[in-house]
């Protein structure tokens, strides 16, 4: 997990960025994220039945599945980005079946193989995570946790257990897209949570523009963004590459200043 802990500056938050494996030129968009400045990659693992998210990663998942995207393609897309960029931290996002139905030794040995630096599972909660989770800290793999705002006091800690790379916040109650939470409620979350662990805190969810990036900047460790890269995506197809990076290159300019 070095590379992810590296790619947590004391002195500024670091931009996650989100796209589909398979949707577009996933190779190509990889690298435009790297080069307009992203510093953690989230790849996403499509699923039949994404529920976290939103209309816009919804049919990003149906295109890559149309496309006949296997869980094989999408390690081969992980091997290829990390020989390509050896100090970039990848994190795979995506749902359990994939990740579990051959077994969690199998998916932690491919995800070794393939030099991914962490995983975030979206539906197996805290309380239940007794086989992915051993093996992925095994393995030296980031078990990064999500908390939203409905995650109390009491709850938290089952939350906590076990977490590593970083804390993902969900800042809005409800799936990805448009809706972003007030600045204020992320300050007061973010400011909660860091009494409680030593983990970087992400923010995510409802991010667009770069002033709403550098507003969460000032306070989260990180800032992560994926529906409207994933929009790009969808608009340009397989010639997105160089629109994302230049949005990309915007949204990091402004998250890596926002603290000056």
């Amino acid at each position: 997990m070095t590379r992810l802990s590296n790619s947590f500056p004391p002195d500024r938050a670091s931009l996650v960025a989100f796209i589909t494996a398979g949707d577009g030129d996933t190779a190509a968009n990889l690298d435009a994220l790297v080069e307009g400045g992203a510093d953690i990659i989230e790849l996403g693992m499509p699923f039949t039945d994404p529920m976290a998210d939103g209309p816009v990663i919804q049919l990003a998942n149906l295109r890559s599945l149309s496309a006949g995207t296997t869980t094989a393609d999408i390690f081969a897309i992980a091997k290829d980005f990390r020989a390509r960029h050896p100090n970039v931290p990848l994190i795979l996002m995506g749902y359990a079946n994939p990740m579990v139905r051959r077994g969690a030794q199998w998916f932690t040995g491919a995800c070794t193989d393939a030099g991914v630096d962490g995983i975030i599972c979206v539906d197996i909660p805290a309380e239940e995570d007794d086989v992915l989770g051993p093996a992925l800290r095994e393995a030296d793999i980031a078990n990064v946790r999500l908390a939203t705002p409905t995650t109390d006091a009491e709850r938290l800690p089952a939350v906590l257990q076990g977490a590593t790379g970083f804390l993902y916040y969900v800042s809005v109650a409800g799936v990805t897209g448009k809706q972003q939470a007030a600045q204020a409620s992320i300050e007061g979350a973010v400011a909660a949570l860091k009494s409680q662990t030593d983990l970087p805190i992400a923010v995510g969810f409802g991010i667009r523009t770069p002033d709403q990036a550098a507003a969460v900047a000032k306070t989260a460790d990180g800032v992560v963004v994926g529906s409207a890269i994933v929009e790009i995506i969808a608009e340009h197809g397989g010639n997105a590459a160089p629109h994302v990076r230049d949005y990309v290159k915007s949204l990091s300019s402004a998250i890596h200043d926002a603290r000056k």
